[in-house]
């Protein structure tokens, strides 16, 4: 197999879920903070109440993050945690791209 099929069969391995910025931005926000709410997100993100919930639903779906719902007094609390397979899933997805800007600087 040649380097550049090698090269274009690693790019094709990226985890797509992950890839999307906004869903890498979501899920970047999470492996360094326990939990965030939907506000908190929403202001980090600087993205729209229906763009984050349709991303969080996707990641959610995965099981790659975790949503609680609550009240606080009358107030809806949403809380966004990363679960391990989502942290996992960024790791290889960090492992991934540093592979292949290491092949890169090679040629």
């Amino acid at each position: 197999m040649t380097k550049k099929r090698k090269q274009a069969e690693s790019a094709a391995e990226l985890d797509r879920l992950i890839h999307e910025r906004t869903r890498l931005a979501l899920v970047s926000a999470l492996a360094v903070n326990a939990m965030l709410t939907f506000n908190d997100l929403k202001a980090l993100l600087a993205i729209s109440d229906g763009n984050l919930s349709a991303h969080a639903r996707k990641l959610e779906d995965a099981g790659y993050i975790v949503c609680n719902k609550s009240f606080d007094g009358r107030v809806p609390r949403t809380e966004y945690r990363l679960t391990d397979a989502g942290r996992v899933a960024l790791q290889k997805y960090i492992a991934h791209m540093e592979a292949l800007i290491k092949a890169m600087k090679k040629i």
